[in-house]
């Protein structure tokens, strides 16, 4: 075999498993083993995942902060309103450098999957053909999808349906859209109708920023759902953001659940942006502004967590970790159960894999062989530690190595009985 990782734990609780790779494929998953590798690592109980998987990004804005000035307020509007002001300045050269490097510290953080918006009100389609470039660049070791987002708004940009179709017929593979953004609720129902019209001709998936906003009213995901349904886009459409949805009163939800899982609409909170530029118009009590996670995962919704941005007009930080994105939702949401906490990892792996259609994810016996090894015991200590990626792998290929952190580790046989351990050099 090419490659033998020795006495790792799965995300399922397997303990003391061997995994063998040969020939970029998953060929055994078993304890002990019987069989040596050209190279071999002891993984020594550490946490073996699928890799991570960001379901919402904005790569052509990425590491952009400060360009052409800082937003001083911290919201949604000025954000969008910089980014305007930065996009007849850019340059395809400066968007394809800034997205490279981006996706340098994706890889070596374990995140081998994003889907990216990319603004296509700009009639050059500058960003687009940018991070085509990217995504070809990239392939062979990072999968980048592209959706077509109307960032000035489907109806509301002159230009922006013809360019969507431009993008489109360039290789982008996803149709996106921004009803909120809309002039008015019919228009962004409208805008809906349409872009789900255009998905269904042409069997593609759709994924529109839907109800960014602290408005109860804001109502769009319910026309989403229902234009899902009507077109039998069913498992191929996400809402992403959904923050009215914090501010909606219980009983209106209560029918809202029900008809997004029965569409299959897939949904996206991201926790670090959702926390920062929602609530901003609010005194005390200062609502949170995230999706709710929790009463969505219970309605049988799939629920991912996305990055959204880093280093952008719209938020400063970031850097591209999904586990830290994960120890965000967890907090927000208070999903600190071991339910909850689980279901905060598959937020940013299985859920989100899900999200994007990712056929094959996971590791299983003919699966490619994309995993991530944890300095971590389980799913639990991989996000109270924002666990160092210890190895990175994709199709049986060592892409990143990282040496071992100084850190103390939880590393419990089960729940009800948790043990401190120290690893040997890890008390200075």
């Amino acid at each position: 075999m090419d490659l033998i990782i020795r006495h790792a734990t799965l995300p399922d609780g397997r303990r003391d498993v061997d995994i063998g790779i040969d020939e970029g494929r998953f060929v055994a998953i078993e304890p002990g083993l019987a069989a040596s590798g050209r190279e071999e690592i002891d993984a020594a109980g550490r946490l073996a995942s699928p890799p991570f998987v960001d379901a919402h990004f904005h790569m052509d804005a990425t590491l952009s902060l400060g360009l052409p000035r800082l937003n001083a307020s911290g919201t949604l509007l000025e954000g969008i309103a910089l980014w305007g002001e930065l996009k007849p300045d850019l340059t395809q050269q400066a968007l394809v450098d800034r997205a490279m490097a981006y996706c340098d510290m994706a890889v070596a953080q374990g995140l081998l999957a994003i889907r990216s918006h990319v603004d296509i009100c700009d009639d050059r389609l500058l960003a687009t053909d940018a991070l085509l470039e990217v995504k070809r660049r990239v392939a062979p070791w990072l999968h980048l999808e592209l959706v077509a987002f109307p960032q000035d708004g489907l109806l509301r940009s002159p230009t922006a349906k013809q360019n969507l179709v431009r993008a489109l017929d360039k290789g982008v593979e996803v149709v996106g859209g921004i009803p909120h953004f809309e002039r008015t609720m019919a228009d962004g129902a409208a805008s809906i109708r349409w872009l789900c019209e255009l998905a269904a001709e042409r069997g593609l998936r759709v994924d529109m920023h839907c109800d960014e906003s602290d408005d109860p009213l804001s109502r769009h995901i319910e026309t989403l759902a229902a234009e899902t349904i009507r077109t039998g886009l069913q498992g191929r459409v996400t809402g992403s953001h959904l923050t009215s949805m914090h501010s909606m009163d219980n009983y209106y939800v209560s029918k809202l659940l029900p008809l997004i899982a029965e569409a299959g609409v897939h949904a996206i909170a991201n926790p670090l942006i959702n926390i920062t530029l929602q609530g901003r118009h609010d005194t005390y009590p200062r609502r949170r502004g995230m999706t709710r996670v929790p009463e969505l995962l219970e309605a049988g919704v799939n629920v991912a967590f996305g990055h959204d941005c880093v280093m952008d007009p719209w938020y400063g930080m970031g850097s591209g970790d999904m586990l830290e994105v994960a120890h965000m939702g967890l907090h927000v949401a208070q999903m600190t159960s071991t339910r909850g906490v689980a279901q905060c990892f598959d937020a940013v792996t299985t859920n989100a894999a899900k999200v994007i259609g990712w056929d094959g994810y996971g590791i299983a016996v003919g699966h490619r062989a994309d995993m991530v090894l944890l300095q971590a015991g389980d799913a639990y200590e991989a996000i109270r530690l924002k666990a160092a990626r210890l190895l990175v792998v994709r199709g049986g290929k060592v892409l990143a190595r990282a040496p071992e952190r100084r850190t103390a580790l939880f590393l419990p046989e089960r729940p009800s009985e948790l043990t401190l351990e120290f690893r040997p050099g890890s008390i200075s």
